[in-house]
């Protein structure tokens, strides 16, 4: 084998290695019906679940912090639905692409919506929200715009976003791209991930380790009761802290 032929196999290999950890979907099952999994997330809050994360390693699972709840939700926990759309000024074709995408989203799935830090338009309105809630969604994040604000409120749906403004979608973006692997702000988003909102914002637990999560997160939960509970019988910091507290 030449120098030039060895190079270029490497640098296959390399490439494959490459593109399956970033566009490889995780399809792990759990040990608990799905449903469970969500419905035991939800009695968390980000928070917990973060110092978690940061157990296995995790760092950058939270979404930027400019992206805000509309309301000041309590935990609310989904399957990661991944959409992509960019600035763009084409037209034809863009209404029968997001009726397929709408067709394919599920009960259960919670959308994560890349804009491309698009600045001018909205994503997401009232009639994505009637959509979303009839198709029984938990919640959408959306790094962009979004509209029709009364509605949305009035639909009593969880959403998360960047700016409001009344500028629709057509003629100035584009969905290109929907189920694929996403990257907002530092976190990559995969299709079938647990993604997390409450007041604090979205946080995306990868699906290989969400139950692994979860059950550590449950015990953190367990163990901030007993430290809420010294710290109203007002034990000090120290007989705290000597008994495993922490602040």
């Amino acid at each position: 084998m030449s120098v030039d032929q060895y190079k270029k196999e490497v640098g296959m290999m390399n490439l494959e290695k490459l593109i399956a950890s970033r566009e490889s979907i995780s399809t792990a099952t759990f040990p608990i019906p799905e449903k469970e999994l969500l419905s035991r997330f939800e009695q968390l809050y980000t928070g917990a679940v973060n110092d978690v994360l940061r157990e296995f390693c995790l760092l950058e699972q939270a979404l930027p912090g400019r992206i805000l709840p509309l309301r000041e939700y309590r935990t609310v926990a989904g399957f990661a639905f991944t959409v992509k759309s960019a600035p763009n000024v084409k037209i034809q074709g863009e209404m029968e692409f997001r009726t397929r995408m709408l067709d394919e989203m599920h009960e259960d799935a919670f959308v994560v919506w890349d804009t491309s830090r698009d600045q001018k338009a909205t994503l997401w309105g009232g009639v994505m929200t009637a959509t979303a809630k009839g198709k029984k969604l938990k919640a959408a994040c959306i790094d962009g715009g979004i509209r029709d604000t009364h509605q949305i409120l009035e639909a009593d749906f969880p959403v998360f976003y960047e700016y409001r403004i009344s500028n629709g979608s057509l003629g100035r973006c584009l969905i290109t791209h929907y189920q694929i692997p996403i990257k907002i702000g530092d976190v990559t988003i995969k299709p079938g991930d647990v993604v997390l909102g409450d007041v604090d914002g979205v946080l995306v637990v990868p699906r290989d380790i969400a139950y692994d999560v979860l059950i550590r997160a449950e015990e953190i939960r367990e163990n901030e009761k007993k430290i809420f509970g010294w710290v109203h019988e007002g034990q000090s910091i120290h007989q705290i802290t000597e008994k495993g507290g922490y602040f």
